[in-house]
């Protein structure tokens, strides 16, 4: 089969397209003939030897679209020839990939491989982080840091789906704020010109946000804590800055405020079971019409270099994707 393989750490230009041997399967576990997979930052950290980065050489990716070749003899739940997402369990740029039962997921017939391709991990991290960890009660605002990227348009979505009074979104630049207003939020401010934690509080009326959605981390987790409500919950799922936030606990106890912790990659290797539901939850929406993930470009699996680098360049907007099947 043809892969990618990352063959040094570091810039686009060490992943080669080649021919590998094709993956053996274990009893519990299907064989994935893809045919789409989508290009998150996170395969951009792999590549540098940061996060999740896998001995060389190794297939970047976590998730794929495709269809079922072949089931060990220990799985119940599919046969060859089901339409399925998946996280596998090494990288996912590749025309077959190795995935065990617990975290494939039966894909229905009206989601296309394109939207199925693009969903798995925006979709079903948000609606972990606002349903599950946040427990996001209907009529609460809701603030949402990198409010134009994949994860931040999706909460945005699902935050008005779960019921959210208000969104707000946060951007790193104007250039960016529209992007957030198309995906729903009520009220996007631009960290370029704008003190997000005065202006949250302002939008509030003091009361501040009761739901805050942070992947930054450093400075940003700590003023933010100065525009969460009482009863809210700051929930921390990523430290983009690569910095070092500090919460003081006498900002917790008297104001029942909470911090919570989420990791995705997490719970798919240690709790894969919570994942189910969630699929769920999140296929239904997709069914209707009413989650919408939006698609930026597409590229063919041999030229993942080149789709690398315009995701690292900043200017791609929406998913990224990957086309394994021409």
């Amino acid at each position: 089969m043809k892969a990618i393989v990352v063959t040094e750490f570091g810039g686009p230009e060490h992943m080669k397209f080649v021919e590998m041997e094709m993956p053996q399967i274990q009893p519990k576990q299907v064989l994935i003939r893809v045919e789409k997979t989508s290009v998150n930052f996170a395969d951009i950290k792999s590549r540098y030897g940061k996060k999740g980065a896998g001995k060389l050489p190794f297939i970047p990716g976590l998730d794929v679209a495709g269809v079922i070749a072949q089931v060990g003899p220990e799985v119940q739940h599919f046969q060859p020839g089901q339409r399925v997402v998946a996280f596998p369990a090494s990288g996912t740029y590749a025309e077959y990939v190795v995935a065990s039962e617990d975290l494939t997921f039966a894909l229905p017939d009206s989601i296309d491989f394109d939207t199925a391709a693009a969903s798995p991990v925006v979709s079903f991290t948000s609606y972990k982080l606002l349903a599950d960890v946040a427990r996001l009660v209907p009529g609460e605002t809701v603030l949402v840091h990198a409010a134009a990227g994949g994860i931040g348009t999706t909460a945005i979505q699902l935050a008005k789906l779960l019921g959210a009074g208000k969104v707000i979104g946060t951007v790193g630049s104007e250039s960016k704020a529209e992007i957030s207003r198309e995906a729903g939020a009520d009220h996007v401010i631009c960290n370029d010109t704008e003190d997000f934690t005065a202006k949250v509080n302002e939008l509030t009326d003091g009361a501040g946000a009761d739901v805050i959605l942070d992947s930054i981390s450093g400075e940003v987790s700590e003023r933010s804590m100065e525009c969460l409500a009482w009863y809210g919950r700051l929930v921390h799922f990523g430290n983009a800055s690569g910095e070092v936030g500090t919460i003081k606990t006498i900002d917790l106890h008297a104001s029942c405020r909470s911090v919570l912790g989420f990791s995705f990659g997490t719970t798919r290797n240690k709790r894969p079971q919570l994942l189910q539901d969630t699929a769920e939850k999140v296929f239904q929406y997709l069914v209707d019409g009413s989650l919408n993930i939006k698609i930026g470009r597409r590229f063919a699996l041999e030229d993942a270099a080149s789709a690398h680098a315009w995701v690292e360049s900043r200017q791609s907007t929406g998913k990224v994707l990957l086309d394994v099947r021409k």
